[in-house]
């Protein structure tokens, strides 16, 4: 059986990896640490658990536009209202929340509803 690993997951991964090695050398871009990251982290997580069902178990699944939502909403509530009330290093902020949707949508009508064809 051969597992194929989408090229967008891979360059999300890639572009976390970049943005994790700018903050490690003190550079600081806002708009792609605040935003960007939080824009790419709905399509990823939707991503990784298709994969799991589908490549891994063996199941033939799709997402659907409720599981996306949830999605958003789940990582919404961990990421700016639980992980804020734990940590010094997490915000809350509702451009978060705002690029967490705008990411997930993206997701949803690219590859859920194919309005983009993926050959």
């Amino acid at each position: 059986m051969k597992i194929r690993i989408s090229y967008w997951f891979l360059l999300g991964l890639a572009a976390w990896g970049v943005i994790v090695l700018l903050r490690q050398h003190g550079i600081y871009i806002p708009v792609i640490n605040d935003y960007f990251a939080d824009s790419i982290t709905v399509p990823m997580y939707c991503y990784l658990i298709e994969f799991t069902m589908n490549a891994i178990l063996g199941y033939q699944w799709k997402p659907d536009l409720k599981f996306v939502l949830t999605s958003v909403l789940y990582l919404c509530f961990l990421f700016e209202v639980l992980c804020p009330k734990l940590s010094v290093y997490f915000t809350g902020d509702f451009f978060d929340v705002l690029a967490y949707f705008v990411g997930g949508m993206i997701y949803y009508f690219v590859t859920v509803r194919n309005l983009v064809v993926n050959k």
